[in-house]
């Protein structure tokens, strides 16, 4: 009985797995530059950022590289991520400088509930599901002031356009940006 029960398991679990190591090269929440001379540097910061234990769907981390000075910009919900994103990749061989230009969003008990809802919103959607199982999230919902701007990496317009639609319909929200690329 037990080793049926693992076969099935495993029969579960295994293209999950798949699916989600498969989707997570697909995902790209923070933009190197177009320097060519270190693309190893350019995934080492990139790793860097990925592994921020309070990194979510919530926050957008972006980089670019000038030489080995990394400048950082993007949108964070809370200060510490802001400063831990700064000291992991100060932390990076290669790395001799971190210009840190994010953002912290303004604290707000209306844009979490809007954050929320607009999460809520897009990933009920059907098929829109494999955008949330990603380790790195591919689609980042950032609110500020009841403003909504959606970045990522969709597979497809429909999607994108999917997107958008369901964060445009969350009630309480002044505006909706789409910045999703396909991808």
């Amino acid at each position: 009985m037990f080793k049926k029960f693992q076969r099935i398991a495993l029969s579960f679990a295994v293209p999950v797995l798949l699916l989600a190591l498969a989707q997570t090269g697909m995902a790209v929440p923070a933009q190197g530059s177009s320097n060519k001379r270190s693309p190893d540097l350019q995934d080492r910061v990139r790793h860097s950022i990925l592994m921020l234990p309070y990194y979510g769907v919530f926050d957008r981390l972006t980089f670019n590289l000038d030489d080995s000075t990394v400048i950082l910009s993007g949108e964070v919900r809370w200060a510490y991520l802001k400063n831990e994103a700064a000291w992991a990749v100060s932390h990076t061989p290669g790395v001799t400088k971190v210009i840190n230009k994010i953002e912290i969003l303004p604290v707000s008990s209306y844009d979490d509930a809007i954050r929320w809802r607009t999460y809520l919103a897009i990933f009920s959607q059907p098929g829109m599901w494999k955008y949330r199982i990603q380790v790195a999230k591919p689609i980042r919902i950032i609110v500020k002031n009841g403003h909504v701007t959606l970045y990522g990496i969709v597979n497809s317009n429909f999607d994108r356009q999917l997107a958008y639609m369901a964060a445009d319909r969350v009630p309480s929200v002044f505006s909706v940006t789409n910045d999703l690329k396909v991808g």
